[in-house]
C-alpha cells in the first residue's frame, strides 16, 4: 500500500509538498512579474471560447484538428514515459 502511495505522488508525501511549494512560489513570482492573475486567465479562456463560439462552429472544426494533432504527438509521448517509469 506504501509503495503505491509513494509512486502515486512520486515520493514521500514531505517532500512532494516541499517540491510544489517551491514551483508555485516560482511560477506565482513568473506570472507577477508578467502582471497575470488567475483570475484573468481564467477571463481569457472564457473570452476564448465566447469567440470561438461567436466565429461560428468551423472554428471548433479548427480547433478539433489542433487537438488531434496534438493528441498523436503527446500521447504515445506520454504512453512511453509512463512504461519507461514503470521500470525503474
Amino acid at each position: 500500500m506504501a509503495s503505491n502511495f509513494h509512486r502515486f505522488f512520486g515520493g514521500s508525501p514531505g517532500s512532494v509538498i516541499v517540491k510544489l511549494l517551491f514551483l508555485s512560489l516560482l511560477v506565482g513570482a513568473f506570472m507577477a512579474m508578467l502582471g497575470l492573475t488567475p483570475m484573468g486567465l481564467v477571463d481569457s479562456v472564457v473570452d476564448m471560447f465566447g469567440a470561438l463560439w461567436n466565429l461560428g462552429f468551423g472554428a471548433f472544426e479548427t480547433v478539433g484538428k489542433w487537438l488531434l494533432y496534438g493528441a498523436i504527438i503527446v500521447i504515445p509521448i506520454w504512453i512511453i514515459a509512463r512504461l519507461m517509469r514503470g521500470f525503474r
